[in-house]
């Protein structure tokens, strides 16, 4: 995370009133807008993809045991993605 000095971009006065509350100290000022987890990578859509892959073979009749070998996640990881669907916008369940 960058810095950004108060005195290049706030009034004075409004540095003032800030002083009164906290002074010398950092603090965060959060967005306006909150992004989603993901939104600004790939990430999300990758786990989504991943997971909805592991509910398809799932279906198909492949084991708990092999889907977390072959994903290197844990039997019970793998049963939570396919009792929940491949994602929480997903309600179905995969099987």
């Amino acid at each position: 995370m960058s810095y950004v000095r108060a005195e290049e971009i706030l009034p004075h006065e409004l540095i003032e009133t800030i002083q009164q509350y906290v002074s010398g100290k950092s603090i965060y000022i959060p967005c306006r807008e909150k992004k989603d987890w993901g939104s600004q990578t790939k990430t999300k859509q990758y786990y989504e993809s991943r997971n909805d892959e592991i509910c398809q073979k799932h279906r198909s009749g492949v084991s708990i045991a092999d889907l977390a070998e072959e994903y290197s996640l844990s039997q019970k990881s793998i049963q939570r993605i396919t009792r929940t669907g491949n994602s929480a916008a997903d309600s179905e369940r995969c099987k």
